[in-house]
């Protein structure tokens, strides 16, 4: 049996069996299953399926650890908000409420003097996922339509300087 990279199927002597576009756990062990048992070998298999020999013997360790379902690649990058933790996301809220004029300039300094490392952006974050922007009154077609008159109206009452 082997994986058939453009038919995207493993391949037997009886017949094949399609794999989904996104199931990498079938492609890898695919991958280890040519590279140990079909004679294709760690090096040959690993640039067949588009990964280095140090990858392809990283996952075989994982497999024979844990299984196939070690094959799913992890979600990279931080798993928590190290520099957002619940804690200072409270004392961003905390400052909204008690000066909800206050900018985001100020929250983060306040909370940087009391030993809180903050950035202004993560201020603004905070505030964004908890909804409490400032708000800002907009003017309806009909005020705009008035305040338009009454300064057009203005400016054409005012004696006009001659040079």
């Amino acid at each position: 049996m082997h994986f058939d990279t453009q038919a995207q199927a493993l391949v037997g002597t009886h017949g094949s069996l399609p794999v989904a576009q996104r199931d990498e756990i079938t492609r890898k062990f695919a991958m280890l299953l040519e590279g140990e048992c079909e004679g294709l070998g760690p090096l040959q298999a690993a640039r067949k399926h588009g990964y280095t020999k140090q990858r392809y013997f990283q996952l075989r360790r994982l497999y024979q650890e844990h299984g196939a379902v070690a094959l799913l690649s992890k979600v990279r990058g931080p798993k928590t908000h190290y520099r957002r933790t619940s804690e200072l996301q409270r004392q961003v809220i905390r400052h909204r409420f008690l000066d909800p004029q206050a900018s985001v300039e100020v929250i983060a300094q306040k909370l940087r003097q009391t030993g809180f490392p903050i950035s202004t952006r993560s201020v603004t974050r905070v505030i964004s996922e908890y909804g409490l922007q400032k708000k800002t009154l907009s003017m309806s077609s009909a005020a705009r339509a008035t305040a338009h008159r009454r300064h057009h109206r203005q400016s054409r009452a005012a004696p006009k300087k001659s040079v």
